[in-house]
């Protein structure tokens, strides 16, 4: 039985045949590198685009949002863990094709959807159906947001671009140790950060977490990194509340507030969440 290297994202599992990668989302079937989760949702919502949080782009909209199951990072925090760390068996996935996708969206255009968003798990992870879906969606002039821990190669990174209108990329931390702790790689992020910036609408998200994102110079380079692509990105500070296996208190009121007047002295856009 032939192995095969999974080279999508940082991680580059080794996948021997039959078995599943890291993300729960690919599998060797016959020596191919397969999506299990093409096509197939858990969750399907229409949302107003701040949820996403995407405060500036097309504010007062709502986008058609699509979850699968999946993820590539292990985030003791996850506020989605229930779909992040869900594999192929654990649900009954509702089925669309990229085509039946776009034509369901288009029935909320009335009530003012825009396009599609593929959020809370990991959507990378299925950057196949998510360039066939943005084609469809650019020939009927509609819109392709993604919300995304930006933990995608480069080369399929920049496959993604051409089609993408809109991104939330979340920041978790800006210290590399940290965030191979919460199993992800912090140059790929911050690469994938300054290649969206050229190409399409992109906003950041950092829950500030207790021991992971809370540490004040940190956030300083954090904020200088951002500021130094351009002083109006978008910067969402979100407040942490425990979730999934991490039970730390909620993150300080007043550090909010600190993290906030950092990012203000640099940033045009920043909105504190979850006060």
């Amino acid at each position: 039985m032939s192995s095969i290297k999974c080279d999508i994202c940082f991680r580059r599992c080794t996948i021997n045949e039959g078995k599943i990668g890291y993300c729960n989302a690919r599998k060797n079937i016959d020596g191919e590198n397969i999506s299990l989760n093409y096509g197939k949702f858990i969750s399907a919502s229409l949302d107003p685009i701040e949820k996403k949080p995407l405060h500036f782009y097309k504010p007062g909209s709502a986008i058609f949002s699509l979850g699968s199951f999946g993820c590539n990072m292990n985030c003791q925090f996850c506020q989605n863990y229930s779909l992040a760390r869900a594999n192929f068996n654990d649900y009954n996935p509702i089925e669309l094709s990229p085509r039946e996708a776009v034509e369901l969206s288009k029935k909320y255009k009335d009530v003012g959807n825009i396009g599609i968003a593929f959020t809370y798990n990991e959507p990378l992870i299925n950057f196949e159906y998510i360039i066939e879906t943005g084609k469809i969606l650019k020939e009927n002039k509609l819109d392709l947001v993604i919300v995304t821990n930006g933990e995608l190669n480069e080369k399929y990174f920049k496959m993604l671009l051409p089609y993408v209108d809109a991104f939330n990329i979340d920041l978790k931390s800006f210290n590399e140790e940290k965030y191979r702790y919460l199993g992800g790689d912090l140059n790929i992020v911050l690469n994938n950060i300054k290649l969206t910036a050229k190409s399409s609408h992109i906003e950041i998200t950092t829950l500030v977490v207790p021991d992971i994102s809370d540490d004040i110079e940190e956030f300083k380079r954090e904020v200088e990194f951002l500021s130094n692509i351009d002083k109006d990105i978008p910067l969402h500070i979100t407040r942490y509340f425990p979730s999934y296996k991490y039970n730390k208190p909620p993150t300080d009121k007043n550090l909010m507030d600190k993290f906030y007047n950092i990012a203000t002295k640099k940033l045009n856009k920043v909105t504190l969440g979850n006060i």
